[in-house]
């Protein structure tokens, strides 16, 4: 005790504090380098905004290779140390959650809202007061933000409609690919869409099945399930009942450990020919309830599959748990813990189950009407590519479109993109901020100037100038053209009216918004950093 209290009050905060600790304070010591550490990471990321942008190769910890656009992998894949940095991470990490889109534009923005604070701490602002200015100025955004809305969403459930909305995310991601991607998404959520009331769609309801080979003008939609395998025994098409069973389709064992004693051939003959009887009666019961398609969790024994074949039922073995509850949904079936006959309620129904070749892989489909009886609860979209690489890419990017329909059906309210939005808000924050009093005034134009990144960085990627193409965008908002975005083709003068075929999700937007403020601001407010010596020893 006497030993714990002996501080010596000379050493400071290090006599405090258990030996090998980190620590930084006060505006160069921790601000600045929060500040420099964020800019980093959007530096990374901005390259890769919009249509245009550029791809990053990353090789993780398992010396696994991803190459891709998408902000949310890139930042998750890059196993960020730095606390501040952190933080723009976890508020990715967050839109990716909430709405699948809109995660660079979560990360640049903070990135470019810490940039031009650093600018105000050298001109002498306290943080408080760019805490404040910042505050006041997103308040002012999320007043006006909703002024902008363009075109209202009602009918999420024609298919068109969905394809146009979802065209520019998918094309964000694969440009050039959208008119291939973006009908198999839309086609994809209407097939899971619940039939009356209002329309909508969950992200786990539409699966993606990825196969090397082929190319991308061979993806295509099934309704219903695939499974990545073909069919145990010689039966390659079934329709009708389906028993699912999560344990093995064999002989169980018995939990007591007991010994069997044979005197001669004749008891080992009897002992085979009643565990044969055995089987056959479960299976033949199994068969008797309807059964045409069983389906295993487990292992499928050989005196088992005999008798499967025998009384012609389709036998399909699936190992994951995660697909075993997915067939479950998409054929109306319950999971048998017992092997056993199955009830009429624990038994599905799938139309029809077929054994089909995608290049050199077999694979079994389960495919069902989406008009008919109970629908179809689960879509399954088949991506063909060359590489690995690729493919991985190509099921970010449906995974963002199905995202960004879920999404619609939720919050129909459209925004103008490219770029077209960020100016308009830029401009009118900016006034906003001209009638402020106080140095929070400061703060609330630096806000206004970090929106311009957005057609900045859009110029940029696509190979334009983003100075003149930004002196003409803001020319034409002060005439109130407040459709005006970056033309990415370059026509023109860099500028044109962004018509119904680029359209931003207001509801994304809003939320990538919010949560760069958030971040930005727990940024800002800290003042010290205290880092405690890592555990584990040295590393090597």
């Amino acid at each position: 005790m006497a030993k714990s209290m002996a501080l010596n009050s000379a050493a400071g905060l290090a006599g405090m504090l258990k030996a090998g600790h980190k620590h930084m304070e006060g505006v160069d010591g921790a601000t600045l380098r929060n500040i420099e550490a964020a800019k980093g990471l959007a530096t990374i990321v901005r390259s890769s905004l919009g249509p245009n942008g550029m791809n990053k190769l990353v090789i993780n910890h398992l010396e696994k290779i991803i190459v891709t656009s998408d902000c949310a992998t890139i930042v998750k894949e890059l196993e960020i140390q730095h606390p501040a940095a952190k933080m723009l991470e976890l508020a990715a990490e967050m839109q990716e959650q909430e709405c699948g889109d809109a995660t660079n534009l979560t990360v640049s923005f903070a990135g470019e809202l810490l940039k031009l604070c650093e600018d105000l701490l050298r001109m002498g602002l306290h943080t408080s007061e760019i805490v404040m200015g910042y505050k006041k100025a997103y308040e002012f955004l999320e007043k006006t933000l909703p002024t902008l809305v363009v075109e209202n969403m009602e009918d999420t459930r024609n298919e068109a409609e969905l394809i146009r909305i979802c065209s520019p995310v998918l094309a964000a991601k694969q440009y050039g690919y959208e008119h291939i991607l973006a009908p198999l998404v839309a086609k994809a959520c209407m097939q899971t869409m619940r039939k009356g009331g209002r329309a909508s769609v969950t992200t786990d309801s539409v699966r993606i099945a990825k196969i090397i080979g082929g190319n991308i003008n061979q993806s295509e939609c099934i309704a219903g399930m695939v499974i990545m395998r073909g069919t145990e025994g010689s039966i390659q098409h079934a329709k009708g009942k389906v028993a699912v069973f999560a344990c093995g389709v064999e002989a169980s064992a018995t939990e007591a450990k007991g010994t069997v004693l044979m005197k001669n051939a004749d008891d080992l003959m009897s002992y085979n020919k009643s565990e044969e009887k055995k089987m056959d009666e479960i299976i033949k019961s199994i068969a008797d309830a309807g059964t045409k398609i069983l389906i295993s969790g487990g292992t499928v024994s050989e005196m088992a599959m005999h008798f499967i074949e025998r009384y012609g039922m389709m036998c399909i073995k699936i190992t994951s748990k995660w697909d075993l509850r997915r067939i479950c949904s998409a054929t109306n079936a319950s999971a048998l813990v017992r092997l056993g006959p199955p009830t009429p309620d624990e038994m599905g129904y799938c139309e029809s189950c077929d054994v089909r070749e995608f290049g050199v892989r077999k694979l079994c489909v389960f495919a069902q009407s989406p008009d008919a009886g109970q629908g179809c609860t689960v879509s399954t979209i088949i991506l063909r590519a060359s590489t690995s690489s690729v493919l991985n890419d190509l099921e970010r990017a449906v995974d963002d479109g199905v995202n960004c329909i879920s999404t619609l059906c939720q919050n129909g309210s459209l925004l103008p993109g490219g770029g077209a939005t960020e100016i308009e808000l830029s401009q009118r924050i900016k006034a906003y901020g001209d009638s402020c009093p106080g140095l929070e005034q400061y703060a609330i134009r630096s806000f206004a100037k970090a929106l311009e990144f957005v057609p900045r960085t859009l110029a940029e990627n696509s190979g334009q100038e983003p100075t003149d193409i930004l002196a003409a965008l803001q020319a034409a908002h002060a005439n109130g053209k407040s459709n005006v975005g970056v033309d990415i083709d370059g026509g023109g003068n860099g500028t044109k009216e962004i018509g119904p075929e680029c359209r931003d999700l207001f509801a994304a937007k809003d939320s990538a918004f919010r949560l760069s403020v958030d971040a930005t601001l727990t940024v800002l407010r800290v003042d010290q950093i205290i880092m405690s010596k890592p555990a584990g020893g040295g590393k090597q």
